[in-house]
Formats: C-alpha cells, sequence, structure tokens
C-alpha cells in the first residue's frame, strides 16, 4: 500500500516545490534570502577600475548570441554600412594619392620614416582629423569610411597607415570630443584637424602593460608656478613606452594616478586616475628618443617626465574630471578598437590575396603555375576565406559604431580574430612566394607585412590576455541577460531592494537555464533542422542559420553550467574561459559572414568563400566546445554536456577539398570576386611597382596561356629536340624560329616573359651596402 503512495506522494512534493517557486513572497522568504546573503559574501568586491571596465560600452549583436535564441531579423535589419559622395571622393582622390607618395622600401629602410611631402600631405588633406566635426575644421567622417580610409593605406605601408590611423582612434581628440572643456575643444581640435597639433597617448608603462589601470606613474596635488602665476596644479612623474607618435607629437595625452594629501581638492586622497593634455615642449616633459616595432618604421617610442609641474587645466575635461581618467578611457576604447587594427590588418590580408594570388598564377614549376598545385591550393583556400571573413566583420564592426553603439565584446572579438588570422593570411603568403618572400628588397611585396604582424597581435590588448581573460570573462557579464542583474542586486546597499531584484534576475535566471538546457537537447537530437529561420536568407546558406541557433543555445547552456558549478573559478580557469570565448567569438564572426553575403546580393560566384569560412568557423566553435568538455573539472557534468550538446555525434568535419578549390582558383584569375574581396587594395599598373608588376604580369600570363600550350605541344611531338636554347626560360624564341607560333604571338610571349622575370626578380646589393663604416676594416679583411 505503502508503494502505491509513492507516486501520490511525489506528486504532491513537486507541487509544492512549484507552489513555493510560484508563491513570490514565500519563494524570496525561504530560498532567494539564504542565497541573497551567500552571494553577498562570496561575490568579491569590485574595485572602481574594475566597474568601470566592467560597465564599459555597450552590448549589441554578441548580447542575442549569448541569449541562445538569435534573432536573425535583427541581424538583417542592421543598414549596410555605406560611403557618402564626400566620403567616396576622397577615397578616390586623396587616399590613392596619398598612396601614391608613399615607397615603403624607402620608409622603412632609407628615411625610416614618412617623407616630409607625405606628411605634409596627409596634415593638409585632414586625415588626421578623420573623426573631428567640421564645425572645429575637421572631416567628420563615418566610422565606416575612417575604416575603408585605413583599410586602404595598410595595404601600400604601415607606416602610412598607423600615422593616420592613431589620431583618429583611442587619443586626445576623441577624449575632448566626449570630456573636454569648450575651451580645450576650441583651442586643440580646429589644430588637430589641420596637423597643425600631431597627437600621442601615453598609457603604457614599463611596469605595467596589460595592467594597465596599475600603472605607477602618478601626480600629487600641490601649487606651482605656470606663466609667472602661482596656480593650482599638479606635480607627475611618469616613465612611458610604446607610445605611438611620441617622438613626434605636439601635444600628448597623459595618464596617471593622482594624489592629493593635503586634501586641497576634498577629502578623496586617491583620486584615482586621471588624464591630462601635456604639450611636448611643456617644461621637463622628455620626449623624441624611439623605438623601432620590427622595422615598421611608424613613429613609436617613449615620454618620461620628473616632478613636473602642470595646471589643473591640463587635464581632459578639467578639474571636475579629475579622477575619471579609467572610466574616459574604457569608455571610449571600444569604438577605436572596433576599427583600428580590423581595418589595419584586413588591408594586409586583401593585399596578400591579390598579390600572392596572382603570383601563384605567373610563377610556374614543373611545367604548370604553382597555384593549380593541391598543396599550394591550400594555403590559397585560407588566404582567400579568411580575407572574406575578416573583411565581414571590418565593415560590420564599423557599422555598430556608426549605429551609436560602442561594443566593448564585438571589439574585442574583432581585434584578437582579425589579427590571427591576419598572421594566417600572411603566413600562407609566405609560404607560396617561396625564397622571392625572404629576401628584402625594393620587389618584395610581403616581407615588410610577413615582419609586422606580431605589432597587431601585442597591441590593444594582447591577444593572449583578451583570448583568456577579456572575450568570456567580459562577455559573461556584459552579455547575459541576467548575471550583470544579480551581481548589481547584491552589491545593492539597500538590502531590501537588493533583494527584490536579487529574486526577480535569479529566477529568471534558472528558467533560462532550464529551456536552453531542453533546448539543447531537442536540436542536437533533431540536428537542428526543425528550426524555424525568421528571415528571408539564401537556400544555400538556411542551415548554417538553423546550425548557428544550435550552437548559440548550447553556448549558452554550457556557460550557465559552468558559471553555476565553477562560479568565480571561472575567471581563473583561463583556458576554459577562452575556449568558450572562442565559441562566442566564431559565431560572431559566421554571423558577419552571413551578413555580408546577403548585402552583397547573394553573389553565387562568391559564395565558395562564404561557405569554406563558415565551415571552417563552425568547425573550431565545435572543437571548442569539445575542449571545454574535455577539460570541465567535473567528469559526469561533462559527459552530461557532451550528450546533451552532441548526442549523435559532431555535425562538422574540416571544409571541404572541393569548395576549397574553388576558393583558390578565384584567387589566381582576375574576375568580379576576386575584385571584390580586394576591393580596398592601392594597385598601381605600372612595372615599376611590384604589386602592379604582379597584376600586369597575371594579365601578360593568361593571354600567353594559349600560346604556350601550343609551343607545350610541339615540345611533346619532339620538334625542339637536343636544342639547348628550348628550356624554360627561352622556348618562346625556338618556337618563333621554327614557325611553331607567329610575330603577333611571339611579342605576346615576349611581354609576358619580360613581366615573369620582373615579379620573380630578387634584390641584391653591393657587399658592403649599408654597412656601417666602423665595420669597413672587417669587410675589407673578409674580401682579402
Amino acid at each position: 500500500m505503502f508503494n502505491n503512495l509513492i507516486p501520490l506522494l511525489g506528486l504532491v512534493a513537486l507541487a509544492a516545490l512549484a507552489g513555493l517557486i510560484i508563491v513570490r513572497p514565500l519563494r524570496r522568504a525561504l530560498i532567494s534570502r539564504p542565497l541573497f546573503s551567500t552571494y553577498r559574501k562570496v561575490l568579491p568586491q569590485m574595485s572602481d577600475t574594475e566597474r568601470d571596465a566592467l560597465e564599459a560600452g555597450t552590448v549589441w549583436w554578441e548580447g542575442e548570441l549569448f541569449r541562445g535564441k538569435p534573432d536573425w531579423k535583427k541581424l538583417h535589419a542592421y543598414p549596410q554600412p555605406k560611403l557618402t559622395a564626400e566620403e567616396q571622393s576622397f577615397m578616390d582622390n586623396e587616399v590613392e594619392e596619398a598612396c601614391r607618395l608613399v615607397d615603403d622600401w624607402k620608409v622603412t629602410h632609407e628615411l625610416y620614416d614618412l617623407s616630409n611631402e607625405t606628411w605634409r600631405y596627409i596634415k593638409d588633406k585632414g586625415f588626421l582629423g578623420m573623426i573631428i566635426p567640421k564645425k572645429y575644421g575637421g572631416l567628420e567622417f563615418s566610422a565606416y569610411a575612417h575604416s575603408q580610409v585605413v583599410t586602404k593605406l595598410s595595404t601600400r605601408s604601415s607606416a602610412l597607415s598607423v600615422s593616420v590611423m592613431v589620431p583618429n582612434s583611442l587619443g586626445p581628440a576623441e577624449l575632448l570630443l566626449h570630456y573636454g572643456t569648450e575651451e580645450q575643444k576650441n583651442h586643440y581640435l580646429p589644430r588637430l584637424a589641420r596637423g597643425i597639433e600631431v597627437p600621442a597617448f601615453a598609457l603604457t608603462s614599463p611596469w605595467a602593460g596589460s595592467d594597465a589601470a596599475s600603472i605607477p606613474d602618478a601626480g600629487v596635488v600641490c601649487k606651482g608656478m605656470y606663466q609667472g602665476k602661482e596656480v593650482l596644479g599638479m606635480r607627475v612623474n611618469w616613465d612611458k613606452r610604446y607610445i605611438t607618435l611620441a617622438p613626434v607629437c605636439t601635444v600628448f595625452g597623459l595618464a596617471f594616478h593622482l594624489y592629493d594629501p593635503d586634501g586641497l581638492l576634498g577629502d578623496k586622497k586617491h583620486i584615482g586616475i586621471t588624464c591630462a593634455l601635456v604639450p611636448y615642449d611643456h617644461p621637463g616633459v622628455d620626449t623624441g628618443r624611439r623605438h623601432f616595432p620590427l622595422n615598421a618604421m611608424f613613429m613609436n617610442g617613449p615620454t618620461r617626465g620628473k616632478e613636473v609641474f602642470m595646471p589643473l587645466e591640463f587635464i581632459i575635461g578639467g578639474p571636475k574630471m579629475a579622477g575619471q581618467g579609467w572610466r574616459m578611457l574604457m569608455e571610449c576604447l571600444a569604438a577605436g578598437r572596433s576599427i583600428s587594427l580590423p581595418s589595419s590588418n584586413t588591408g594586409m590580408a586583401q593585399m596578400t590575396a591579390r598579390a600572392v594570388g596572382a603570383y601563384a598564377r605567373v610563377r610556374s614549376q614543373f611545367k604548370m603555375a604553382v597555384g593549380k598545385f593541391e598543396g599550394v591550393e591550400e594555403g590559397l583556400t585560407r588566404i582567400g576565406a579568411y580575407t572574406y571573413m575578416m573583411d565581414a566583420v571590418r565593415k560590420m564592426t564599423a557599422g555598430a559604431v556608426d549605429l551609436g553603439e560602442k561594443p566593448s565584446v564585438v571589439s574585442a572579438i574583432a581585434k584578437y580574430h582579425v589579427t590571427e588570422r591576419a598572421r594566417q593570411v600572411v603566413n600562407d603568403g609566405m609560404d607560396i612566394v617561396g625564397g622571392k618572400g625572404i629576401c628584402l628588397g625594393p620587389s618584395n611585396f610581403l616581407g615588410r607585412a610577413y615582419q609586422q604582424v606580431p605589432i597587431g597581435i601585442t597591441v590593444e590588448g594582447a591577444n593572449i590576455l583578451t583570448r583568456s581573460l577579456i572575450i568570456f570573462g567580459q562577455g559573461a557579464i556584459r552579455c547575459h541577460p541576467y548575471l550583470l542583474a544579480e551581481m548589481q542586486a547584491a552589491q545593492n546597499p539597500d538590502l531590501k531592494k537588493g533583494l527584490v531584484d536579487f529574486d526577480k534576475a535569479l529566477w529568471s535566471h534558472v528558467g533560462f537555464t532550464i529551456r536552453n538546457g531542453l533546448r539543447t537537447l531537442w536540436l542536437g537530437m533533431t540536428g537542428s533542422h526543425f528550426v524555424s529561420v525568421n528571415v528571408d536568407t539564401a537556400p544555400e546558406m538556411k542551415r548554417y542559420y538553423q546550425q548557428m541557433t544550435r550552437f548559440s543555445t548550447a553556448f549558452a547552456f554550457m556557460s550557465d553550467i559552468s558559471l553555476l558549478v565553477l562560479g568565480g573559478s571561472v575567471k581563473r580557469r583561463e583556458k576554459l574561459s577562452a575556449r568558450l570565448g572562442d565559441i562566442l567569438s566564431q559565431m560572431y564572426l559566421i554571423s558577419c559572414t552571413l551578413k555580408r553575403y546577403e548585402e552583397e546580393g547573394r553573389k553565387a560566384e562568391d559564395a565558395p568563400l562564404a561557405h569554406w569560412a563558415i565551415w571552417d568557423a563552425m568547425y573550431k566553435a565545435q572543437q571548442a566546445f569539445d575542449g571545454v568538455i574535455a577539460n570541465f573539472p567535473i567528469r559526469f557534468i561533462a559527459a552530461f554536456l557532451h550528450r546533451s550538446i552532441f548526442p549523435w555525434g559532431h555535425p562538422y568535419v574540416v571544409p571541404s577539398d572541393d569548395v576549397g578549390h574553388q576558393v583558390a582558383k578565384a584567387l589566381i584569375s582576375p574576375s568580379a570576386t576576386r575584385d571584390r574581396l580586394t576591393a580596398e587594395c592601392f594597385v598601381p599598373m605600372v612595372e615599376s611597382e611590384p604589386v602592379g608588376a604582379i597584376e600586369l604580369a597575371l594579365n601578360a600570363t593568361l593571354e600567353a596561356e594559349a600560346i604556350e600550350a601550343k609551343i607545350r605541344t610541339a615540345e611533346k611531338d619532339g620538334k625542339f629536340a637536343n636544342n639547348p636554347l628550348a628550356n624554360v626560360r627561352d622556348i618562346a624564341i625556338v618556337a618563333f624560329e621554327y614557325g611553331v607560333i607567329n610575330a603577333a604571338e611571339f611579342e605576346v610571349m615576349r611581354r609576358r616573359n619580360h613581366l615573369r622575370d620582373i615579379v620573380v626578380h630578387v634584390d641584391d646589393f653591393p657587399f658592403d651596402y649599408n654597412v656601417a663604416t666602423a665595420n669597413k676594416p672587417a669587410q675589407d679583411r673578409m674580401a682579402a
């Protein structure tokens, strides 16, 4: 009889539990209150700098991916970024001319700087004031236009692009626009817009790089003499390095901790990180020395000052903004990071795709273009597909800034993954061009890019740190629909209101996790085939939307389980956090790529680029899921996650070789697809320019291919037997002499050979080229 009561007792217990949860006052008193008390005790106290970093910026599309049920209509509704007529004219004229003025070999090997003519041009034409409003004399360009300009300049010279990029990124102009006093804006912004002032921003210290909030640089509030009068000011000590444009700047932003031991500004002794604007020639300022960041030759160097007195009016925003510097930096960082490095590295990738693809068609070995070898195709495939995806990420992220977003998590994703893919693209390019790439000289179009790839990896948040700490660490709190609300409720000094807010967020969170867990299992069991995609999309792309919904749901569920089981230790488990961040990142990259394919009109000829890039990213996301599961510390939960997410095994394998073949083909032949892929490349169509010579040689190679096939047939038939001139270099001469080809055909071959020889040429130099005089006796001894 007792056994018959067990089901009834179970139902009663479930009903009681349900009632307990549903009846809010009862739930709050018996469940939420003790949890609230415990949560308050275990939640670590947040410093002001941590809070500023966490709360800075906005949540955008990444929030949809974190919720487990992305609204694809929202993605498609974001407007496609476009240039205005004025911006397009600037691209077609001023940007083209700026590129024409630069010879990167001279910049990196002879001048060690941009030429005076180039500096004057970019100042006079407003390149340094693209973000400054017109009322101050600036260009007032959109974020997308800013990105387009930097991308194109980067296809020509890193020194050129960085010199333009930095004044328009996080620095004096950006900070003045948001926080400056009217007096500061009216004085500095017109001068910055016209290039009268060259800005820099000094944050990084030898003792605090990635941990920038720990800078030891400090100032003390005191009285001192300024312009012949005693004024209230600050006596500041600093030692900064890696400061771009510092050697040539005329004014720089300076970040330091400000202290007020004598209470001259109030009761607070440590006021906090403060940003000041300091003229380079202010007494005590030491600038002018430089670093050589992998021979990129953009100006970069240290700045130092010892016991430098400056008035409080130097603080950006005036004295009232003392101590607000870290918040200012965090709020402005996302916009600059969304544009600068994604744009410059995409430009590098576009140049690599165009030049290496053409080179692979021009260069032959074993009587076949090297680009047709399957081994080379693998590299070309990655170059093409990654460039397509990088450009999609660049454009969509810049578009977010134009929509008024300050996407802190998205900017970190874009910075990390675009620079990492750029590294792979350039490495593959170097493998394909071989010896041509490793010998520097005027005709080497890729060597400097290869040299300088680590710069993008390192600056604006080192990639290791960005991946392991920021993307998921910040994303989990900012993007999760309830986590930040729970934390804010727990830290509310009003305990009554805090409990009410915590109760609401907690039980919403519980329901969110349960729903995502059930959806994860269902989508895994059904392979996501029944997912309704709520937007009109290309039929060939529909499965990606369905699988992305599945991965988004699984990611949301896995994130909640990880946070529930591991709590705050997730932050310390950096490898686990990095893999969770990888999943979020790959979903963002795929979203950008899907959006690009739609916006560009679903062009079938571009589909292989999109397919390979998306499939590769889906496979990487799947590997990241596996990495979390394989290393989850509680094994039965790991098994539960594996069975929930992949009940029938893995849906993705490596991308198809057949699709990769189509991508590689698109790179080695002129086409609209190739032009769209490399649309921002600066290509001067003259033989004296390395990239121009390759482009001319590609056209000549295609024109000569049918004629060359005729020559090869004659060679196979034995017509040139035993003729020593019938070699790979001179066989066209022999074919003409034997009447195999006519004069017009011979002229086509002669022209092709001439351009081919320019392309495969490797520079050489005199034995004592560029050798210091002090070493000359040693060279003479070696010669003897």
